[in-house]
């Protein structure tokens, strides 16, 4: 019931049961392809077995069930598959391999299938992040510090920012396929002992038949190509809710100067008709509290004892794909919301005026320094601030009349100083910089 809320269909489809049953028995299969070629079993038992290795053929759900007494799922499965290939090929399925080969090879390729998925929506929030940053790049609003006003910047910049860091996640995750996409197969103990000689043609065959890489060594306790996934997705979701935080408190009805996209039915109250909730930014903001508890126990699990690991290995098989799914779900959500970002520029020019004119006191601060020195001149600015909230006057009617600023800056000079748009540094600059990122 709840699923559909926090990830994504295609996500949930790669990690649904009859998927997971299938990419083991795609190992199974071409573990029997592979040591057919090596000479290692009957070429004719080999074709057996794959034309069995499809998920259709089993009860998934009875396999689940089954599994907890036996321990993991490729137990049962693999007692499945040698029943359903018959007297002549039965004595050859899962020929030289284990329960963890089987396993963590078909994780493997279900891994292949999520970054496929993770690789497109990462490019279309980079793409929506890169759109909405160049049509804000000089839209100015309240950087805020501390929750509190602090200097304008532009709404370009701020999503400038995340840009940046999803190009940063990007490189990230094409740079661990190399080290992810791995064949783990290494027998009883990592010895492939009982294929004799023929353990590393067999593993080069398989390897070639799945389309994988050949690990130095087999990897069944050293859990950090995994955990390089999970800690990449810990940071990218970390982005998510960081520009989901911002979204939604733009979004409160005190600021309103950027809302999520309306549709029927989204964002609406059981109670007050007139509530525009911020549900992607939610979406987000859940994967947030919930994904890096999730990566602590994939490190927590990493320390695995000897050569199989008690309890920490199974402790894995649920925590990595919910960290995959919760990260599908907050990235596919998010690239929604900035591709149909609402945004009241005027609202944010209005904002800019709550202080009247007091989030610029810095830019006539260094506008009055080089003739009176900084701290004489913020010395005086600091003055003029608590005049005009004691006598509730514009911050520049209180410096037209101070003699002090009016002995090094003219009224004109001081009205320009006062408009966020000329107070905006290198905002552009840093938009452009994030836009030529690639």
């Amino acid at each position: 019931m709840i699923d559909p809320q926090f990830t994504t269909d295609a996500m949930r489809a790669v990690f649904a049961p009859a998927a997971r049953v299938q990419r083991v028995l795609d190992f199974e299969a071409a573990l029997a392809r592979a040591e057919a070629a090596a000479a290692v079993i009957p070429a004719a038992a080999a074709a057996t077995i794959a034309k069995h290795c499809d998920a259709r053929e089993f009860d998934v759900d009875a396999l689940a069930v089954a599994s907890r007494a036996a321990g993991n799922l490729a137990i049962p499965l693999v007692n499945a598959l040698t029943r359903a290939v018959g007297d002549d090929a039965k004595g050859y399925v899962h020929w030289g391999a284990t329960s963890q080969d089987a396993l963590d090879t078909g994780l493997v390729l279900q891994l292949r299938d999520a970054l496929a998925l993770l690789d497109t929506d990462l490019d279309r929030l980079a793409r929506a992040l890169a759109a909405q940053a160049t049509a804000h790049k000089t839209t100015p609003l309240a950087g805020r510090t501390w929750l509190q006003q602090a200097l304008p910047v532009t709404l370009g910049l701020k999503l400038a920012g995340t840009l940046s860091a999803v190009r940063r996640h990007q490189v990230r995750v094409n740079a661990l396929r190399s080290r992810l996409l791995v064949l783990q197969f290494g027998g009883a103990s990592g010895t492939l002992a009982s294929l004799g000689d023929k353990g590393t043609d067999v593993e080069l065959a398989l390897a070639a038949e799945l389309q994988l890489t050949v690990a130095d060594v087999p990897w069944h306790t050293q859990r950090d190509r995994i955990d390089e996934l999970a800690t990449t997705l810990g940071l990218v979701v970390a982005t998510l809710g960081k520009l989901a935080r911002d979204i939604s408190l733009l979004a409160q009805t005190e600021v309103g100067e950027a809302l999520e996209p309306a549709a029927p039915g989204r964002g609406g109250s059981s109670t007050l008709p007139h509530k525009r909730n911020p549900v992607g930014c939610a979406v987000a903001l859940a994967a947030a509290v919930r994904v890096p508890n999730l990566v602590a126990t994939m490190l927590v699990a990493a320390v695995q004892e000897h050569e199989r690991g008690l309890g920490n290995w199974p402790a894995e098989w649920d925590t990595l794909p919910d960290i995959i799914l919760l990260a599908a779900g907050a990235l596919a959500t998010m690239a929604d919301v900035v591709a149909g970002l609402e945004v009241d520029a005027a609202r944010m020019r209005s904002n800019l005026e709550l202080t009247q004119g007091q989030i610029l006191a810095e830019a006539v601060q260094m506008a009055l320094a080089p003739a009176l020195g900084r701290d004489v001149a913020h010395t005086v600015m600091a003055s003029a601030c608590r005049r005009a909230v004691a006598e509730k006057r514009h911050l520049r009617d209180v410096l037209v009349a101070d003699a002090a600023v009016r002995g090094v800056l003219d009224e004109a000079t001081i009205v320009r100083l006062l408009d966020p748009a000329h107070y905006l540094g290198a905002s552009a600059t840093f938009v452009e910089r994030a836009l030529a990122q690639r």
